[in-house]
């Protein structure tokens, strides 16, 4: 029967697609990289999805994020997810958790009912309990490394953490998770030094953190490798 996702099944066959419609997947971080994810796992016709993330979408957003644009500035970043996968499917089950993710907040997602995690996120406190939390229930999970100041999107690996290189965030993650007694981990990052900004932002002049500088091209394509990644474990062809 001809549907949304018959293209494919063509390439998955139909087996494949049941097992994707079965999944349950949370991604945590739905912003530049986490959005390109959630947009490829919906149109790949996974069933459930949970989405995690506290964050407002704002105007700087617009040149990156999938789900930002002038309507939804403002709006939570998983409420305009939501509505953009019911969208695309209208039988996904979607549930949106406008939650920071981090060991104080963990308790409220039980990992076993999850086929598999997306780490999208940025502190590198709540990327290591994710890891550990998806570890200790037997998920499997994949983690975005960094990608702002960055401007080729062809410079990203798939690879696991301990065969990363140059990343700093990576280099951040390969201590503390090796402290921990993690044996692997499979990652998205990419070889290219940061880049140094040019200019001032607003954030910048209010006297904020240092806010990364990033491009239309470079997240979204790590988010598309991470869906690809784990639609293809989902159905044994990884």
């Amino acid at each position: 029967m001809i549907n949304e996702f018959s293209r494919t099944e063509l390439l998955l066959g139909a087996e494949a697609m049941e097992k994707l419609k079965k999944a349950r997947v949370a991604v945590f971080g739905v912003g530049g990289v986490g959005g390109y994810t959630v947009e490829a796992l919906a149109r790949s016709g996974v069933g459930a999805l949970d989405l995690i993330d506290n964050d407002r979408v704002s105007l700087t957003n617009i040149n990156r994020q999938i789900i930002a644009t002038h309507s939804t500035v403002g709006e939570l970043k998983v409420e305009a997810a939501k509505r953009r996968v019911r969208d695309i499917n209208p039988r996904c089950e979607v549930r949106a958790y406008p939650t920071l993710y981090m060991p104080e907040t963990a308790d409220e997602f039980d990992f076993s009912r999850y086929d598999y995690v997306v780490d999208a996120i940025d502190t590198v406190t709540g990327k290591i309990d994710l890891v550990m939390r998806a570890e200790a229930a037997g998920t499997p999970i994949i983690s975005s490394m960094g990608a702002g100041n960055k401007l080729d999107p062809t410079a990203f690996e798939v690879a696991d953490i301990y065969k990363t290189s140059v990343c700093p965030l990576a280099r951040v993650m390969r201590r503390e998770l090796k402290k921990r007694g993690v044996k692997k981990l499979k990652v998205v990052y990419s070889k290219e030094e940061a880049i140094t900004p040019v200019g001032e932002t607003e954030e910048d002049a209010q006297g904020r953190r240092s806010i990364p500088g990033s491009t239309a091209f470079v997240p979204s394509v790590a988010g598309l490798i991470i869906g690809g990644e784990v639609v293809r474990d989902i159905v044994g062809k990884g």
